[in-house]
């Protein structure tokens, strides 16, 4: 029984599970789960350097290529030391091949309470929208993994909440963060514009902004997809947990009509 999306093989190798198993390619990994293991690696890595606590304020993945459901190797380095800001990279590779590369600042938290506020729009929460099965339009076992509640007001614009059914790796703590970032690359995929067996749509990336980090399992997006005139589209969320917005992700596109 696969009960992880990845297993430790080392501290720096994991071995992909079934449970990873892409929607446009059944035989490649839904790249949601490797931005997952990049966003624990940095983490792990600050923990082991340093005993206050940093938060992850912006992560910004590229998507050099696909992967196959195999073994994968992460680096971590520093690349701008802080006491209290700090921009770490990150590399996802396969057999030498570098597939994903990250690049994360990471900030010291303080105390605005008092000043805190947005005018983002709340949404729905999860008890309000009704079950949503992705695999009535997506193929792959990753897309089976996730709970989902959606209201889809229209083709690519949607509220929904999602949270994983498994978690990143066995038998290691980790973060509402890490489990957020793990399933946050299907956003792409939950209110498609056009059919994906019409139209092929492959994000390049994805940029998440946080300005909380999430304090709930469940993670809402208020999400509004856009296809250009010229091959390029844009996946645009607003991020939340249970208490409000924390936070948005893009995701540039490439439309492409089978």
């Amino acid at each position: 029984m696969v009960t992880a999306y990845f297993q430790r093989l080392s501290p720096d190798r994991f071995r992909a599970t079934p449970a990873v198993q892409g929607a446009w390619n059944t035989e490649e990994q839904h790249i949601g789960p490797a931005l997952g293991l990049l966003t624990h690696s940095v983490e792990t890595d600050r923990n082991s350097r340093r005993d206050d606590q940093l938060d992850l304020t912006r992560l910004s993945f590229d998507i050099l290529g696909t992967v196959p459901i195999d073994e994968v190797e992460i680096d971590v380095q520093v690349l701008r030391p802080g006491r209290s800001i700090e921009l770490v990279g990150a590399t996802l590779s396969h057999r030498n091949r570098i597939v994903v590369i990250l690049r994360a600042w990471l900030q010291r938290p303080g105390d605005t309470a008092s000043i805190a506020g947005t005018t983002l729009p709340q949404i729905p929460p999860p008890d309000q929208l009704e079950p949503w099965d992705g695999n009535e339009i997506w193929p792959g076992e990753f897309v089976r993994t996730v709970d989902a509640r959606r209201r889809e007001i229209s083709p690519g614009r949607a509220h929904y909440w999602l949270r994983p059914r498994l978690p990143l790796l066995d038998h290691e703590p980790l973060s509402t963060t890490v489990a957020a970032l793990s399933i946050l690359d299907i956003a792409n995929g939950v209110t498609p514009r056009v059919p994906p067996d019409t139209v092929a749509f492959p994000n390049l990336d994805t940029t998440v902004h946080l300005f909380e980090q999430p304090r709930s399992d469940w993670i809402g997006y208020d999400t509004t997809v856009t296809f250009g005139t010229n091959g390029v589209g844009l996946t645009h969320t607003v991020l939340h947990d249970t208490h409000g917005p924390i936070g948005t992700a893009e995701q540039i596109l490439t439309i492409r009509p089978r």
